[in-house]
């Protein structure tokens, strides 16, 4: 695997622990939390990260895609870390990009995910179930685990502001 797939994949490896990091010890009511009017709940923002990379997917095998409406939020989650899983294979195998480079996959698709992995720790913060920093560099990630069972992290912060 070249670098830039090795570096793509350990992406998908980071955005796997961020989300459950945001999600880990979520209360039930959370994947309902609507901070606005207009903006969407965890579990809308969990569609639609699936969405992301299920069309990131395309690029990859063609066609179109669209994620399956779950009403489980558990199970909105894990479609999510499937579809995650199944990006990184065809990273892993390498299957040729159509009509996009690694680079643009990184800025569009996978940026995108990853932002709203940072928008569910804000909406934590938000819903009063504000969740610890940490330094991820020391962060326990591996490219090898996409799924939601991610590592605690190796190095909270002792102290943050916003602790409950």
């Amino acid at each position: 695997m070249d670098e830039k797939r090795i570096l793509l994949k350990h992406f998908l490896a980071a955005l796997a622990y961020r989300t459950q990091k945001a999600l880990r010890g979520a209360p039930p009511e959370f994947a309902d939390y609507r901070a606005s009017p207009q903006v969407r709940t965890p579990h809308e923002l969990i569609r639609h990260m699936d969405s992301v990379l299920g069309y990131s997917r395309t690029y990859f095998l063609g066609g179109t895609y669209q994620p399956p409406i779950l009403p489980d939020f558990s199970a909105a989650i894990a479609h999510f870390h499937e579809v995650l899983t199944d990006v990184a294979r065809h990273i892993d195998l390498g299957t040729e990009l159509h009509g996009i480079t690694p680079e643009i996959l990184l800025q569009g698709p996978f940026s995108d995910a990853m932002t709203h992995a940072g928008q569910l720790a804000l909406l934590r913060r938000l819903s009063g179930s504000p969740i610890p920093p940490e330094n991820f560099i020391f962060a326990d990630i591996t490219p090898e685990n996409l799924s939601p069972n991610q590592p605690s992290p190796s190095s909270p912060d002792k102290d943050w502001p916003e602790k409950p």
